[in-house]
Protein backbone atom coordinates (compact mmCIF):
# COMPACT_ATOMS: atom_id res chain seq x y z
CA UNK A 1 0.00 0.00 0.00
CA UNK A 2 1.33 3.44 -0.89
CA UNK A 3 0.76 6.53 1.23
CA UNK A 4 1.94 9.46 -0.85
CA UNK A 5 0.32 12.03 1.46
CA UNK A 6 1.90 10.69 4.68
CA UNK A 7 5.45 11.79 5.48
CA UNK A 8 7.94 10.92 8.20
CA UNK A 9 10.71 13.29 9.24
CA UNK A 10 12.61 12.67 12.46
CA UNK A 11 13.14 16.44 12.80
CA UNK A 12 9.44 17.26 12.55
CA UNK A 13 6.82 16.48 15.19
CA UNK A 14 9.14 13.95 16.83
CA UNK A 15 9.12 11.72 13.74
CA UNK A 16 5.37 11.10 13.92
CA UNK A 17 3.63 10.49 10.60
CA UNK A 18 2.40 13.82 9.23
CA UNK A 19 0.25 15.00 6.36
CA UNK A 20 2.29 16.11 3.34
CA UNK A 21 5.21 17.41 5.37
CA UNK A 22 3.02 19.76 7.39
CA UNK A 23 2.88 19.92 11.16
CA UNK A 24 -0.42 18.06 11.25
CA UNK A 25 -0.06 14.49 12.46
CA UNK A 26 -2.06 11.49 11.36
CA UNK A 27 -2.96 11.06 15.03
CA UNK A 28 -4.46 14.55 15.16
CA UNK A 29 -6.67 13.89 12.15
CA UNK A 30 -7.77 10.44 13.33
CA UNK A 31 -8.41 11.83 16.82
CA UNK A 32 -10.63 14.56 15.43
CA UNK A 33 -12.59 12.04 13.39
CA UNK A 34 -12.90 9.78 16.45
CA UNK A 35 -14.23 12.78 18.40
CA UNK A 36 -17.05 12.91 15.84
CA UNK A 37 -15.78 16.00 14.03
CA UNK A 38 -17.05 15.92 10.48
CA UNK A 39 -14.62 16.08 7.57
CA UNK A 40 -16.07 19.49 6.69
CA UNK A 41 -15.37 20.78 10.22
CA UNK A 42 -11.80 19.52 10.05
CA UNK A 43 -11.22 21.05 6.62
CA UNK A 44 -12.57 24.40 7.86
CA UNK A 45 -10.28 24.28 10.90
CA UNK A 46 -7.29 23.24 8.77
CA UNK A 47 -7.88 24.93 5.40
CA UNK A 48 -4.55 23.70 4.01
CA UNK A 49 -5.73 20.07 4.27
CA UNK A 50 -7.64 18.33 1.52
CA UNK A 51 -10.34 15.68 1.74
CA UNK A 52 -7.92 13.13 0.29
CA UNK A 53 -5.58 13.82 3.25
CA UNK A 54 -8.29 12.77 5.70
CA UNK A 55 -9.01 9.60 3.74
CA UNK A 56 -5.34 8.68 3.62
CA UNK A 57 -4.90 9.32 7.36
CA UNK A 58 -7.64 6.80 8.09
CA UNK A 59 -6.20 4.28 5.64
CA UNK A 60 -2.72 4.72 7.13
CA UNK A 61 -3.99 4.26 10.68
CA UNK A 62 -5.86 1.09 9.69
CA UNK A 63 -2.76 -0.24 7.92
CA UNK A 64 -0.56 0.44 10.97
CA UNK A 65 -2.99 -1.39 13.23
CA UNK A 66 -2.64 -4.50 11.10
CA UNK A 67 1.13 -4.60 11.58
CA UNK A 68 2.49 -6.91 14.23
CA UNK A 69 5.96 -6.89 15.65
CA UNK A 70 7.47 -10.31 16.18
CA UNK A 71 10.40 -10.81 18.51
CA UNK A 72 13.62 -11.79 16.82
CA UNK A 73 14.51 -15.31 17.86
CA UNK A 74 18.21 -16.10 17.73
CA UNK A 75 19.13 -19.73 17.64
Amino acid sequence: MTFDRITHDPLQMGGKPCVRGMRVTVGTVVGLLAAKRSPDEILRAYPYLEAADLDQCLAYAAWRLEEREQPLVLS
